[in-house]
């Protein structure tokens, strides 16, 4: 949408956390929900320009409204498990406390890609970090730190990250998969 821009493009008025993107980290990847140009048309978008403009969807008088709810089904390339949960978190804890733990969800995925990313990684560690609470992530990550070691391949360490975020995937009941629409 022409024209259109936010404040931080890392979380979309809808919910989506942007900044944990797999399309997000590509060298020419999308700028983000109004981060400029090359993002999508968006039926979210052009909602709240109806709805004066509210910055996030939660500022809308109709939120929950049965466009988000209806989105909540399935996934695209990026999780939307959470995005619901995720505007109801930023309206709780206010949108600066939020959007600094997205930016240490960030940093974790950044340095999951630059050393443990084999080629084929990068979607499951966008999702982990994604369904994952901060928390869990920032311990995974400390796990993954303390048992790399300089001899290892980037295949070796890419299956230990995998492991561990498995595990604790696993103990959290989190399925650490997209939820793609069946194909007809």
């Amino acid at each position: 949408m022409k024209n259109y821009r936010r404040s931080d493009p890392r979380f979309s008025l809808c919910g989506l956390n942007c900044g944990l993107c797999p399309i997000h980290h590509m060298e020419d990847g999308c700028p983000g929900c109004g981060g400029g140009e090359g993002h999508q048309p968006c039926a979210v978008i052009r909602c709240s320009q109806q709805h004066s403009g509210v910055e996030y969807c939660f500022l809308c008088e109709e939120y929950p409204c049965q466009r988000l709810q209806d989105s909540l089904e399935f996934d695209s390339f990026l999780t939307h498990q959470h995005m619901l949960r995720d505007l109801d978190r930023a309206q709780k804890m206010g949108m600066e406390t939020y959007l600094e733990e997205l930016g240490e969800k960030t940093a974790i995925l950044e340095k999951l890609l630059a050393g443990y990313n084999d080629g084929r990684r990068k979607s499951f560690f966008c999702l982990a970090v994604n369904l994952l609470e901060l928390s869990d992530c920032q311990e995974v990550w400390e796990e993954i730190s303390s048992q790399t070691t300089g001899a290892q391949s980037p295949k070796e360490r890419a299956a230990l990250a995998v492991r561990l975020f498995r595990e604790r995937a696993d103990e959290r009941g989190v399925e650490l998969k997209l939820h793609k629409k069946p194909k007809k």
